[in-house]
């Protein structure tokens, strides 16, 4: 993927979006607080997922049912 993310992501490298493209979803940074807070045990998570297991496609799927569900959570919280 080229495009770049604005604001850009500190959570992850450009080096690990390069390697897995939906990490970019999963940085909180730019968000306001409370969403913060609900946002950032999903990029926790997608870290961790993404250091101990293998690539193989049930990671993809593994982090594709993440982002679904960070998504919701952060939906949760907006008024």
């Amino acid at each position: 993927m080229t495009e770049e993310i604005h604001p850009a992501p500190t959570e992850f490298t450009a080096e690990q979006i390069g390697a897995d493209p939906i990490l970019r979803y999963f940085h909180y940074s730019h968000l306001p607080v409370l969403l913060q807070a609900a946002s950032r045990p999903f990029c926790e998570l997608a870290n961790h997922i993404v250091t101990t297991l293998p690539r193989n496609p049930e990671r993809t799927v593994a982090l594709r049912k993440l982002l679904e569900a960070k998504d919701a959570a952060v939906r949760a919280n907006v008024n």
